[in-house]
This record gives C-alpha cells, structure tokens and sequence, in this order.
C-alpha cells in the first residue's frame, strides 16, 4: 500500500512558473490589457488565449532543458555553437531587462504617486524599495525559496486584487465568453494588439525557466513537474490578464476611443465612476506587479548575461548577482530622472523595443534548437509538432 505523501508534497511541484508569471504580469502587461480592454471591449480575450497557449509552450521547453540537460544554457551554448552566439544572447537580454527595469519602477511611483503628491517623497520610496531588492538579492546565498514563497504572496495579492476589482464592476459574463471567438475587435486598430501579444508572450522569462528549475533543484525525475508547474504559471497569467481586460471593458468601454497615458489614468478612470475604492485596489494590485517584476525582471538579465558570458548561472556566484544589482540600478536611475525631472523615456523604450526585435526571435530560436538537439536532450527530444508550434 502507497504512503500518502506529505501535505507540502504540491510545493514541490510548482515554484519556478509562478515566479515568471510574476516577470510577465507587470506595468507593461496591466497598461496594455487595459488598453485593449477600454478600446476593444470583452471582443479581443481570445488573443490572450492564444499568447498564452504560446508562452506555455516555451516555458515547458525552458523546463524541459533546465532539468535534462547536463549544463546551464550558456555553457551549452558555447559547447555547440561558440562563444559569440552565447555573448550575443547574454548581453541582448540584459539590455532588455534593464530598460524595462525602468518602467517597473515607473509603474511602483505611479501606485504611489496616486496618493503621495510629493516628488521627493516617492523618489525616497523608489530608493527605499530599490535597496529592500538588492538588499535581497545578497542578503541570501542561496535565496531560491525565499524568492518563491514572496512570489507567491505578491501572485496571491494580484489575484486578489483584481478578482475583488472585477467584481465590483460586475462585467458581461456572457460577452466576456464571446470575447475567447476570434474577430478584428472594434477599432481595427492593431498595434496595442501586438503589444498585448509582447507582454504576455515573454519569450526572456519562459528561457530563464531553464534556470529557475535548477536553482530549484529538480532533476530529470522533476520532469513530469516542470509541466505541471509551467501549465500552473500560465495559468495564472491568463487569470489576471483576463480579469485586468474584462475591468477595462466593463469600467471603460463605451465603443468609442480612449487614450491612456499610465496606469495611474486606468485607476482615475475607474475612480471616477465606480468611486475610491476602485481605485485603491486597482493601485494595490499595480504596486504588486510591479514590485513583483522588480527583481525578477533584473534577474533574467543578470544571470542570462552571467552565463553568456561564462561568468556563473548559480544563485550562489557572485557576478550573476552582481549583474542583476547592475541592472536594478540602471533602471531605478532611469524611473527617478522619469518621474523627478520629467525626463523622456521615449529613447530608452525605443531602444529596448528595438533590441527586442532581433532579441527575442534569437532567444526563442536558440531555446527551440536546444531542446531539439538529440546531443543534448537524448531520449527528451522536441518532436516534429512541438518543433513545428516552435
């Protein structure tokens, strides 16, 4: 007769997709699904089926290889391929991270600035919080299970924070169903479409899973949970981009265009005709996903780069860490100048965007040749369909 397991034993089937479904459900995420929402209504959900379906394939390869391979993804790429593709991959990544990094401080001043009038005030917060990150970051040698059971606390608090939101609203269950049958939507107009596809199919994170399971501790015993895990993780990001979409058409969507400048507009907005409380709660769930995205964001960059250039992958080395502090203090100077000196952001995302696309092909490209190369996975081998969905 089987041993019941332990009442903790679910614990060790998920972690690392909850912690990607934190880097993935950020200020970015929250600004575009709210756009779509307030211009498109419930009619543009299916979109974010069809992400995340996409965004569950990566990271189930991210899994696959972090737990069957032999090495970390940067040593395996300089084994295979060379140091220059492995450089290439590190340092684009990085770059990334650490120009969004921006707009995840921008996105925590905001949930402040909602209430705090003072500048200076919000400035020192950033600072404060900024320091509790890196703080973190060396406090731990080996900070993986601290790091998933805070992620876990922030996803519990954006659900919980959006779901009472939602709520609230009362939205159109009916259209909401309708919004999952493809169509053009109502304005035809595509571009925040493609940035709601950008925000939830995040190919950076869904790589890093291939780091997060090993900092984890799983094997290739652990396989049958890294599925598990990812189909939780992307789970919970089509929850939330659900609900922050269906908020927005219930709140917002009148048929005719609204702009949006910065989430802070959504919470005023909901403000305005659903009272305070909407907007408090709406800032709870901003600062939570922002935070959130905080250091994991920094950390894809750092410990990518690390490993790219053969600097370390584990939590323990030094220079990964050194680089994610890199990349949490690039982007904290960047929101500070943004928020205390309007300064222009406009470069800073142009550049990342443009980074992105020649990144995120290579890394999805890279992450799909890994995993389909029997050297390396041996009986684990994509197939042809998984190969060909890739």
């Amino acid at each position: 007769m089987n041993e019941r397991p332990p009442a903790k034993h679910w614990i060790r089937r998920i972690g690392p997709g909850l912690i990607t479904a934190c880097v993935v459900i950020g200020p970015g995420s929250i600004m575009t699904s709210s756009i779509v929402g307030a211009n498109e209504g419930y009619a543009m959900l299916w979109v974010v089926a069809v992400s995340v379906a996409f965004m569950l394939l990566f990271m189930s390869l991210g899994a696959k290889l972090g737990v069957v391979a032999a090495a970390s993804p940067g040593d395996l790429i300089r084994q295979h391929a060379g140091k220059p593709l492995a450089w290439l991959l590190g340092l684009s990544v990085f770059f990334i991270a650490a120009a969004y990094q921006s707009g995840n401080n921008i996105g925590v001043a905001a949930a402040f600035e909602a209430f705090v009038t003072s500048k200076s005030m919000v400035t020192g917060l950033l600072l404060f919080f900024n320091a509790v990150a890196i703080g973190f970051l060396f406090a731990f040698r080996n900070f993986y299970q601290m790091l998933e059971r805070v992620m876990m606390g922030f996803v519990a608090l954006m659900l919980i924070s959006f779901a009472i939101n939602l709520m609230l609203l009362k939205p159109d269950l009916s259209a909401m169903a309708a919004g999952f049958i493809p169509s053009l939507g109502h304005s035809q107009d595509m571009l925040p479409l493609l940035g709601l596809v950008g925000t939830t199919l995040v190919i950076g994170g869904a790589f890093y899973q291939a780091y997060l399971v090993r900092q984890k501790g799983w094997t290739i015993d652990d396989l049958s949970n890294g599925r598990i895990d990812a189909t939780v993780g992307c789970a919970i990001m089509f929850l939330i981009t659900v609900m922050l979409m269906s908020t927005a058409a219930a709140g917002l969507y009148t048929g005719e265009p609204v702009k949006l400048a910065n989430p802070v507009e959504v919470a005023q907005s909901l403000e305005r005709t659903f009272g305070p409380t909407a907007k408090v709660i709406f800032c709870f769930g901003l600062f939570s996903a922002a935070y959130s995205s905080f250091l994991i964001n920094s950390m894809v960059g750092g410990f990518m780069a690390a490993d790219g250039l053969g600097w370390g992958s584990r939590p323990s080395d030094f220079l990964p860490r050194f680089l994610t502090m890199a990349a949490l203090v690039i982007g904290m100077l960047v929101g500070i100048a943004v928020q205390q000196f309007n300064f222009d952001r406009t470069p800073t995302i142009i550049a990342a965007q443009a980074v992105t696309v020649v990144a995120a092909p290579l890394v999805a490209g890279v992450l799909l040749w890994l995993t389909s190369s029997r050297k390396i996975m041996g009986t684990h081998v994509n197939g042809p369909l998984t190969i060909a969905c890739g």
